[in-house]
């Protein structure tokens, strides 16, 4: 056996490093070289002049859809919050897409208000399907895509419609502000505090990765029906437009939704688990913007995407390796420090919601969860065929 730990010692040792600083890039190397790159950026994108001759309308048809199943706790103050939103009524059309609800969310959402389009389908099939039949039942010039468990600033809609005035601009991402939880034991804010960083970073240098599902507009005229096993359609409808016709997708910072965060690390659990597996399955249609040929999009398509979902197994390589090689003092301090993380975060994990624990501490539990889930997101699709019906996520109260 030592011998032939011997004769692979110098590939161990190789498959550390590679591991160790290929998360180190993932996570904090490319972060700061988007951030840095980005400020140095001498012309950010500015707002597109409208046309100065012609027929004008600062205001185009816009279809807010939003996809629902079971959603009958709030699918009211969701109506009330779409209509309550600063945009011409006249050219707002309001669709709630009931996938197979069987709680009234239909019902609910028809008698808040007669102006609200309607569609119950009457078979759950998943988002996917949703909004491609919502999408085909309608006649608009922008689509807004939000969440039934979301509310949107006034004027998210005009600040998200008004980048159509350039012809190059196909999708528009909006700023989720995550709400705290009773205990904020998963640490949803920071995520998405440093997510929103990054991706204001990445629209800036032409290479911002698909949307968010609480609030993203694009064109009509490039929506492309979704497979109907999609599980990230947020990710996977923005990129294809880009596939398709090298339309720009930017970042709004101005355009702001509000969410609740899960209640609980579990149930933030089996939400990323869902995304993970959504991930490696995007792959399958967005596998060319890979290449270089993509510019920025590929360079932050590899190192936020497919290398951060690549971390569960570069960590779990760094740790094996670490301890096959355990019998040089570096690599036993590596293993002991590696090993003491996993069952400060395990311990962490366990531990009542309500339980006061350090920031790092909650931070490293947050990281270990996330990416375990991402592990366990990688294992259910390689295990069989997808579904896009999925479990929803319980929110905690604004």
């Amino acid at each position: 056996m030592t011998s032939v730990l011997s004769s692979v010692e110098p590939l161990l040792v190789a498959a550390f490093w590679v591991s160790i600083g290929a998360v180190a890039y993932t996570y904090l190397g490319y972060p700061i070289l988007a951030m840095t790159l980005a400020r140095l950026r001498p012309r950010p994108h500015a707002l597109p002049k409208p046309p100065t001759s012609g027929p004008v309308n600062p205001f185009p048809r816009v279809a807010l859809i939003i996809a629902a199943h079971n959603e009958a706790d709030v699918i009211e103050n969701r109506v009330r919050n779409a209509l309550a939103l600063n945009y011409p009524p006249e050219r707002l059309q309001i669709v709630i897409a009931s996938d197979g609800s069987d709680d009234g969310t239909a019902e609910i959402a028809r008698r808040t208000d007669p102006r609200t389009t309607v569609l119950a389908f009457p078979v759950r099939r998943g988002k996917a399907c949703t909004l491609n039949d919502a999408v085909a039942a309608i006649d608009a010039d922008v689509l807004v895509f939000s969440d039934a468990n979301t509310t949107m600033d006034q004027d998210a809609i005009r600040r998200l419609v008004r980048w159509f005035a350039d012809d190059q601009v196909g999708v528009v991402c909006g700023r989720l502000v995550v709400t705290k939880g009773p205990s904020d034991r998963n640490m949803d804010g920071a995520y998405w505090s440093f997510e929103t960083s990054l991706k204001a970073a990445e629209s800036r240098l032409g290479g911002l990765l698909g949307a968010n599902g609480a609030i993203y507009a694009m064109r009509r005229s490039l929506f492309s029906p979704l497979a109907p096993d999609t599980i990230v359609d947020d990710f996977v409808a923005p990129l294809t437009a880009r596939l398709r016709t090298g339309c720009r997708i930017l970042f709004d910072p101005d355009a702001t939704a509000h969410e609740a965060a899960a209640p609980s690390i579990a149930a933030e659990f089996r939400r990323r688990v869902r995304i993970g597996a959504g991930a490696w399955q995007s792959l399958r249609v967005l596998w060319p913007l890979l290449s270089p040929a993509w510019g920025w999009t590929a360079v932050a398509l590899w190192s936020h995407k497919v290398m951060r979902w690549a971390c569960p197994l570069l960590m779990l390589t760094a740790l094996a390796t670490s301890v096959l090689l355990s019998h040089k003092p570096l690599f036993a301090a590596a293993a002991g420090a590696q090993l003491l993380a996993i069952t400060i975060c395990l311990i962490a994990l366990a531990l009542p919601g309500r339980a006061r624990l350090p920031r790092p501490v909650r931070l490293g539990a947050m990281f270990a969860a996330m990416n375990a889930a991402l592990l366990v997101g990688l294992f259910r699709y390689l295990s069989g065929p997808s579904t896009g019906i999925w479990k929803r996520t319980p929110r905690t109260a604004p």
